[in-house]
C-alpha cells in the first residue's frame, strides 16, 4: 500500500504534497491571517520535483513550505496511479487570482514582487480591477542578480516593510523566489507568501497563457514551450518529460505492489 504520512499529505515522488483544492487552499490561508499567523505555499511542478531528486537543499527547501500543491498534471495522475490522489492541479497562476480575491474581502493588503520593471504594477492593476477594494500596498521589480547584491537585498525588506502587506506574490522562478521568501518570513512573519513564478506576468497580461483546455489536458507545457522555445526545449524535451514519463510508471508499479 502506498505510504500516507501521518500529517495527510501524499507523497509524489519525493515531495509531500497537501490534498487541497484551489479552493480550500484560500480558506486555510484566510484562516491563518485571520489568526495572525503567516506561512509560504510552494507549488512544485515536474521540473521542480525533478530538482528535489538531485538536490537536497531544494528538497528541503520544498518541504519546509506549509502550504505544497501540485502545479502538474503529471503529478496529479502520478498521485491517482500511487491511490492516494490530489484532488487536482493548484497553480500560482490561479492562486493570484482567487487569493488576491479573498485579500480584497478581507481588507489585508498584498505585495507583488518580480518581473521586469512595471509588469508588477500592471499585475495590481489587473488585481485590483477583477476584486475591488483590493489593496495593492506596494509592487517592486528587482534587478537581475538581487540575490549577490546586498544592498539590493536592502532595498527588498524596506519596500516590504513600509508596504506591511499581509499577502506576497513573488514571481522570481523557483528556487531563488522560495529562498528569499525564506528570508522575508523572518521580517513579516504575519504575512503569507505565494511562490508563483510567471503568475506576476500572466496577471499583467506582458505573457499569455495557455488557453483552459490545455491546461486540463496537461498541456499548458506544450504551450509554453512554443511561446520560449530556446528557453524551454532543454527542459521540458530532455529533463522533464523523460521524468515525468518515469515517474508515472513508477507510481503504477508501486500501486500494484
Amino acid at each position: 500500500m502506498p505510504h500516507v504520512p501521518e500529517d495527510g499529505r501524499v507523497i509524489v515522488g519525493r515531495v509531500a504534497f497537501d490534498p487541497l483544492t484551489e479552493g480550500e487552499v484560500v480558506d486555510r490561508v484566510v484562516a491563518a491571517l485571520r489568526a495572525g499567523q503567516g506561512g509560504h505555499i510552494i507549488t512544485p511542478n515536474v521540473d521542480i520535483c525533478r530538482a528535489t531528486r538531485r538536490d537536497s537543499e531544494i528538497a528541503a527547501l520544498v518541504a519546509s513550505a506549509d502550504i505544497v500543491v501540485a502545479d502538474g498534471m503529471p503529478l496529479v495522475w502520478a498521485s491517482k496511479l500511487l491511490g492516494t490522489p490530489v484532488p487536482g492541479r493548484v497553480t500560482g497562476a490561479d492562486l493570484i487570482w482567487s487569493l488576491s480575491a479573498a485579500a480584497a474581502r478581507e481588507g489585508a493588503p498584498v505585495f507583488l514582487l518580480g518581473g521586469p520593471p512595471g509588469v508588477a504594477e500592471r499585475a495590481g492593476a489587473a488585481l485590483a480591477a477583477r476584486a475591488p477594494g483590493l489593496i495593492v500596498a506596494g509592487t517592486f521589480a528587482p534587478p537581475f542578480g538581487f540575490e549577490s547584491v546586498a544592498a539590493e537585498q536592502v532595498r527588498i525588506r524596506s519596500e516590504l516593510l513600509a508596504a506591511d502587506p499581509r499577502l506576497v506574490f513573488v514571481g522570481l522562478g523557483f528556487p531563488r523566489q522560495d529562498r528569499l521568501i525564506v528570508e522575508l518570513r523572518e521580517i513579516l512573519p504575519g504575512a503569507w507568501f505565494v511562490g508563483c513564478g510567471a503568475a506576476v506576468a500572466f496577471a499583467a497580461g506582458t505573457m499569455r497563457r495557455a488557453p483552459a483546455w490545455m491546461r486540463g489536458a496537461g498541456l499548458e507545457w506544450m504551450h509554453r514551450l512554443i511561446t520560449e522555445p530556446i528557453r524551454l526545449a532543454r527542459r521540458y524535451l530532455i529533463d522533464d518529460l523523460p521524468f515525468a514519463t518515469g515517474l508515472l510508471i513508477t507510481s503504477a508499479i508501486r500501486r500494484r505492489h
